[in-house]
């Protein structure tokens, strides 16, 4: 400080000064540099979590490189196949995309929680300068940079990565569940429009019987009971096509739903179900649901995840360290000429926080523990549910099997072989009206139940594939229906 009139005043900073003042910054930044490189070569913000893999780092960089744009959208016109259904619902579902925008995220979280935090940066400028042998003292800078434990940012990192791995699983399980659902109607509206066309040739068939019957009344040849019967079983399976008529908008706007498309816009009739067979035994099934399965790898992650969780939870006994650098911009002396003159003096220091909060460390712990058991026990039930699942669909599986067996190969043709002979015996006059009647209608319930039967086979597969998480093999067959 300088005295004028009396009065004391603060010295103008010389050019000197701020040359001084501009190298003790950049001093600050090199040893500052410095530290920081030392600190990435122990336990800094890149590091790769260990339990992630080289699998899940390989992913996140095609899920997380550009944007290419929208890929076009399949045509489903009169020729399209399954295979476009589902390609259509895995481009534009909307609920997959979140599953997929959420592993996204996951992703993103990792190199977060990786990284040290901020540096903090401190000024601070004497309202009335510190007198000093070597000179006054006008203002200072400081940086400091917190280190957390060893281990910590990895540990952070595993969890986060173990975390991406629960959501990728989760988005596997989610596309698995919309492609069952787009195969499970699209299967029930095959079944839906060969209901509707089996039912109308058999109401062509009646109609015939009707008239037929009219006529052997008016030629006295046969009871106004036969015409009757003929008119009571037309009005019950008029009943029986209006309905299903009327199922189809529903059915096709479930449809569109799946594929997240206007509920009323038009689908064509699927032409066939896939023919064919499972290729593995049940016990191979049940195996390769066990290690496949998607809903069981999300556990499996959330477990590994909440293990990675309690390791970190027991770092929290340890404090952070936190290293400084501080440097006081010093003017010339005033009074004589020590050679350390304006010299500025640079201080290093180091902290570190206390972790006396015990319980709350100790509480902390306790709840990564519970909620590791959490996930082991949902882990277990679920593992146990998929099974009973497993086990259930591939009993429909064979089930359906035995009826196509069944009705294809026997019931079918021997009631087609007992509608021609009713309708010879009628017509020579030996045979009764009831019979023929009889005779159709059973005809109607086999071929309803062969198709019933065909759906359900496919049905049943397309479940296994969900349970899985993937494709089962198949074999062909011969087509059926």
């Amino acid at each position: 400080m300088a005295i004028v009139n009396g009065k004391q005043r603060r010295r103008p900073m010389a050019a000197g000064s701020w040359g001084n003042l501009r190298g003790l910054l950049s001093g600050l930044v090199v040893l500052w540099g410095s530290v920081g490189l030392m600190a990435c070569a122990t336990d800094s913000g890149t590091v790769v979590p260990e339990a992630a893999g080289v699998e899940l780092y390989r992913l996140t960089e095609e899920v997380l490189k550009p944007d290419p744009g929208p890929e076009e959208l399949p045509e489903l016109g009169e020729s399209a196949t399954l295979e476009d259904f589902l390609r259509y619902a895995a481009l534009n579902n909307a609920g997959l995309k979140a599953a997929f925008e959420n592993w996204k995220a996951a992703l993103f979280k990792i190199p977060q929680v990786q990284t040290l935090p901020d540096p903090r940066f401190t000024y601070a400028y004497f309202i009335e300068e510190v007198e000093t042998r070597v000179g006054p003292q006008r203002q200072k800078f400081a940086l400091a940079q917190t280190f957390p434990w060893l281990s910590k940012l990895s540990l952070r990192g595993d969890v986060a990565a173990q975390q991406a791995n629960v959501e990728r699983a989760r988005y596997e399980a989610a596309r698995e569940k919309l492609f069952f659902q787009v195969k499970k109607t699209y299967f029930e509206y095959y079944f839906l429009g060969r209901s509707i066309v089996i039912t109308r040739e058999n109401l062509e068939l009646l109609k015939f019987l009707e008239t037929v019957g009219r006529t052997q009344y008016a030629a006295a040849l046969g009871p106004y009971s036969d015409v009757v019967r003929v008119q009571v079983e037309l009005g019950k399976l008029e009943d029986r096509l209006r309905t299903l008529d009327d199922l189809q908008a529903p059915t096709a706007s479930m449809l569109n739903a799946a594929l997240s498309r206007p509920a009323d816009a038009p689908v064509a009739w699927p032409k066939s179900v896939p023919a064919v067979q499972m290729a593995l035994d049940d016990v191979q099934v049940i195996d390769l649901l066990v290690r496949s399965s998607p809903e069981l790898k999300a556990l499996a992650f959330a477990v590994e995840k909440e293990k990675k969780a309690i390791e970190l939870a027991a770092k929290e006994y340890y404090p952070d360290l936190t290293l400084g650098l501080e440097a006081v911009d010093t003017g010339p002396a005033e009074m004589g000429s020590p050679a350390d003159s304006g010299k500025d003096p640079v201080a290093a220091s180091f902290s570190i926080n206390v972790p006396i909060w015990l319980g709350k460390y100790r509480a902390g712990a306790r709840e990564s523990e519970a909620r590791h058991a959490a996930a082991a026990q949902a882990l277990t039930e679920r593992r146990n549910t998929l099974i009973a699942d497993g086990k259930m669909a591939l009993y429909g599986y064979r089930d359906a099997e035995r009826k196509i067996d069944l009705y294809r190969d026997g019931l079918l043709p021997k009631a087609r072989q007992s509608l021609e002979v009713s309708l010879q015996g009628f017509e020579a006059g030996i045979g009764s009206f009831l019979a023929v009647i009889d005779a159709q209608r059973t005809l109607l319930e086999f071929e309803l139940s062969l198709e019933r039967a065909l759906t359900d086979r496919a049905e049943r597969l397309a479940e296994l594939d969900r349970l899985v998480g993937e494709t089962l093999p198949r074999v062909g067959i011969q087509s059926q229906g």
